[in-house]
């Protein structure tokens, strides 16, 4: 069994957190320059030293010094004279750099079936009607065998549906010409946003986010200092990881030690203004996702950002220093010092107000899986560097990457736009909706006899007709089962497991 990751230290006790416990989830709380990030990085660090992979989003542009070694500098050793704590173990980390955007790291794109009708909504900011409409819209695509990879394919099938609502009507129900104009008007503002470099091939494989080098964990760092201006975007895409790890990962049962470790920081905007179904399939995520040998740690300010159906779940607790200076700093640090285990010999709610810079309380689970009695400590620094990388020091780890050249070119293959544009003529063009102009040539999806639209096309006066109409109706057929049943269970968990409106 792995040795425990030493991350604090005071006068009496080491607090250590157990390898075997480091799926059950932790959260590090703390106001603004508490030491949030260091204590981030001496766990993330304790982590890839045990060989276990790390994600985190770096939300302020500081996190990619955890690549590479740090400096014993003349003031770090008196303050670690001064407070009894062991230096550091110098060295960095393996790290591979992602990016949304592709310009700090490595693309990371995702196509618009798997982030499912759910996760789009809240992106996208739909009420209740506008969502079951962009479901329909999925569901029509999904019948037909149309991929909906990026966002001109989501605009085409979303103009389509629009202009073609009256055939839909019977199976489907009433489609609202403005909720689908609401929703292409959404996705505009989210393409402005990046959401046009987001979505797309070749889709990240998460398989490349568990991997070790010379037998440490890689960090994998998502620079979020762009991303965050967009926070939908932000939380929106790390919930869709989660979800996948959960979804494409095996049981796994007890461990020894986590596949993957995934720090979500400025977690309260995964929940603000989310609905109850999402919040309640938050919650299923994060309490079944252990089983998968995935620890997940919420990084925020206060501990009143985390619902408390979540709050339940995590089991590792550091809380850094918290000013109650309004009403909410109140609460907040009631609800801190209430929901970690008490110790007789320290009262939490006045301690957690007396914190000094890089201390904290510690609560980590035991053997048992029983929360430790909190203590009051100094939390160590990490082995690496606290501070960004140098711009040349993140254009090597690019170019020495395990990664490096998989995702940079993105790939445009044929799907709903090309074969919508292609095939179908819309009735601004004079064609019929759903059928084909008079005297042209039988093609395309909507071509087929028994389609999900309802309608034959004309005919064309070739002989042989009747055999060509077999043969397509044949191939419909096949292609509407196979593609129906074959991306439903390939969509993304929150796009299935989660649920979509019937």
């Amino acid at each position: 069994m792995a040795d425990p990751i030493l991350i604090a230290k005071n006068a009496e006790h080491e607090l250590v957190l157990l390898p075997q416990m480091g799926n059950r989830h932790g959260l590090i709380t703390g106001a603004t320059g508490t030491g949030k990030t260091v204590t981030l990085q001496t766990l993330a660090q304790g982590f890839s030293r045990l060989g276990v992979p790390v994600f985190m989003a770096d939300v302020k542009g500081d996190l990619t010094g955890i690549s590479q070694p740090g400096q014993p500098s003349g003031k770090l050793k008196q303050r670690l004279a001064d407070l009894n704590l062991p230096e550091p173990v110098w060295g960095g980390c393996p790290t591979t750099l992602w990016d949304v955007f592709g310009a700090k790291g490595h693309p990371v794109r995702a196509t618009v079936s798997h982030m499912g009708p759910l996760l789009l909504s809240r992106m996208l900011e739909l009420n209740d009607t506008q969502q079951g409409v962009l479901n329909l819209v999925f569901r029509i695509a999904d019948a037909n065998g149309l991929l909906l990879l990026d966002a001109k394919d989501l605009r085409a099938m979303l103009q389509y549906v629009g202009d073609n609502a009256s055939q839909f009507t019977t199976e489907y129900g009433n489609i609202s010409a403005a909720s689908v104009g609401a929703i292409q008007r959404g996705l505009i503002a989210l393409e402005s946003q990046g959401g046009d470099v987001f979505f797309g091939e070749p889709m990240l494989n998460l398989e490349d986010f568990i991997q070790t080098d010379k037998g440490q964990g890689v960090v994998n760092i998502l620079a979020a200092d762009k991303l965050m201006n967009s926070p939908r975007l932000y939380a929106t895409f790390l919930l869709w990881m989660l979800s996948e790890l959960f979804e494409k990962l095996p049981e796994a049962g007890d461990l020894d030690q986590p596949k993957l470790v995934f720090f979500f920081d400025e977690a309260h905007l995964l929940f603000n203004d989310a609905p109850k179904a999402l919040l309640d399939k938050i919650e299923q995520v994060v309490r079944l996702v252990r089983s998968k040998g995935v620890g997940v740690y919420f990084v925020t300010q206060n501990p009143v950002d985390i619902p408390d159906t979540v709050l339940g779940q995590l089991g590792n607790r550091v809380q850094h220093a918290l000013r109650a200076f309004t009403p909410r700093d109140q609460k907040a640090v009631k609800v801190a010092a209430t929901t970690m285990r008490a110790n007789p010999k320290l009262d939490l709610e006045t301690a957690i107000g007396e914190l000094g810079v890089g201390e904290a309380l510690v609560s980590f689970l035991d053997a048992k899986g029983t929360p430790c009695v909190t203590e009051r400590a100094w939390v160590l620094a990490p082995g690496s560097r606290i501070g960004p990388a140098t711009e040349d020091e993140r254009k090597q780890l690019i170019a020495n990457s395990l990664v490096a050249g998989t995702y940079e070119k993105a790939v445009d293959r044929e799907s709903a736009y090309e074969k919508l544009r292609g095939s179908v003529p819309t009735v601004a063009n004079g064609g019929a909706p759903g059928g084909q102009q008079a005297g042209e040539q039988d093609s395309g999806w909507l071509g087929t006899a028994g389609d999900i639209f309802g309608t034959l096309t004309k005919g064309t006066g070739k002989s042989g007709r009747g055999d060509s109409i077999l043969e397509s109706m044949a191939k419909s057929a096949a292609r509407t089962v196979g593609s129906q049943v074959g991306r439903e269970l390939i969509r993304g968990v929150l796009g299935s497991l989660l649920g979509k409106k019937k």
